[in-house]
């Protein structure tokens, strides 16, 4: 399917990446398409400031030069602090060696990025699933 497909065949669709850099955004994105990423999250803060998915919404995901790559549907949201995520929350996740050490050192280092990091920070976890790939 093409570029111009999907965004026809979901326009009331999110259009963003993963993480905060082209390649973060690419990486995570090839995470998602092997099927290793099947959540994601952000501040709480963030969603306040964006449209925030809801249950069933599509979200076409865009790769590190901001092209569509696949589209994703929201199965669950969840509000938690960052103390609070589970090994397996961070599993889901699919990054590094998929531990709850791992996560909990990158996500420190993205939040802190973004200017917002506190152990005790809201965050939303958001499971997907991968509708379809360009």
């Amino acid at each position: 399917m093409s570029e111009n497909a999907i965004l026809d065949r979901y326009p009331d669709a999110a259009r963003w990446a993963f993480g905060d850099g082209p390649e973060l955004a690419n990486e995570l994105l090839q995470r998602v398409l092997s099927g290793d990423k099947t959540a994601t999250c952000g501040s709480y803060a963030s969603y306040r400031q964006e449209k925030s998915p809801m249950l069933g919404d599509y979200s076409v995901i865009l790769d590190g030069r901001g092209e569509p790559a696949c589209v994703i549907r929201t199965l669950s949201l969840r509000l938690i602090r960052y103390c609070d995520v589970i090994a397996e929350m961070a599993a889901k996740e699919g990054e590094g060696d998929k531990s709850l050490a791992f996560w909990q050192q990158g996500h420190r280092a993205f939040f802190s990025r973004e200017g917002s990091f506190a152990p005790d920070m809201w965050l939303v976890f958001e499971e997907f699933e991968l509708v379809e790939a360009i």
